[in-house]
């Protein structure tokens, strides 16, 4: 099968290419940046299209979005423009060309503090940042291309992924990126808030079945490994691996908002009954990995 992957030079789209090239996969990168095979925008339809003439694809994993929270509270219109429109012309340009899957990357965060735990696919959707509604009306484009035009869709909710080539500022780069240069760990809101950190394979994993599944076809998927973890205990945990004997810092809430824990972990049990998914790297082997590529990357670095 040869697929077409948005946002392809980001953290999410470089493992996805490395994964399913590995097992067999035809990749096709498309990003406004970097060394993609398609260089495109995808807020402009009519370049758009032109840019992809000539390459034959029959699915597309659409994942380019502005993801950083804070733009997206400086800027909504790009917020909107970028991840609901641009998901907009994706879904016109995939169902023009008839293909025979779109998976659409879409969030956690559309169920914001969730109304229950652990969070279903039907807990209701609680928005709170212009990212977050960009993701929950993208979804409804995404629902409405699969009910209009017949176009095979799947959205995937995914929590937290971490992994190699992940943006520095999260969490996690952030946590060992100090415990290995030797710096405090600062933990906003004292580290209360919970997630459930998922190694980037077990996303790959999922995508692979989102694209081979029949089952998978006009539905939406939590995807995680089904745990609660505080950041917090995450911090920890990644000091415990790296040895190192860091002061943890506990800060104040970043806004008055943030103030109350967020707590968030999923129910993973539909993407496990329907289409057979099961996380293989559990968080700690996940984190082993992402501190081993951390520490050659710092060797690298100061060579």
């Amino acid at each position: 099968m040869r697929v077409l992957i948005t946002g392809s030079e980001g953290f999410v789209g470089r493992n996805l290419r490395e994964y399913l090239a590995g097992r067999g996969f035809e990749v096709i990168g498309l990003d406004v940046r970097g060394d993609a095979e398609i260089k495109a925008d995808i807020t402009d339809l009519k370049s758009l299209s032109k840019a992809v003439e000539g390459h034959g694809f029959e699915a597309v994993i659409h994942l380019a979005a502005i993801a950083n929270i804070p733009k997206t509270l400086e800027d909504p219109y790009m917020c909107f423009r970028v991840n609901s429109f641009g998901t907009l012309n994706m879904l016109e340009l995939a169902s023009r060309k008839g293909v025979e899957r779109f998976i659409y990357a879409s969030s956690a965060n559309v169920y914001g503090v969730p109304a229950e735990l652990p969070v279903r696919e039907e807990t209701p959707l609680n928005p709170r940042t212009p990212y977050d509604y960009s993701k929950v009306i993208s979804e409804k484009l995404v629902e409405s291309y699969h009910r209009h035009r017949g176009l095979p869709t799947v959205i995937l909710r995914a929590w937290k992924l971490f992994g190699k080539h992940d943006v520095p500022t999260t969490a996690i780069p952030r946590f060992i990126t100090a415990c290995l240069t030797g710096k405090p760990i600062e933990l906003y809101n004292h580290g209360r808030d919970t997630t459930d950190p998922t190694y980037i394979e077990n996303y790959c994993q999922a995508v692979e079945l989102a694209l081979t599944r029949e089952e998978a076809v006009g539905e939406a998927f939590n995807v995680g490994t089904g745990n609660e973890v505080s950041i917090r205990e995450l911090a920890e945990m990644i000091r415990r691996l790296t040895g190192a004997s860091n002061e943890i810092k506990l800060l104040p809430p970043r806004t008055p908002a943030e103030s109350q824990p967020m707590r968030s972990y999923p129910s993973i049990k539909k993407i496990q009954e329907k289409l057979g998914y099961k996380p293989t790297i559990t968080l700690e082997e996940g984190l082993k990995r992402t501190i081993q590529h951390y520490k050659t990357k710092l060797k690298n670095t100061h060579q």
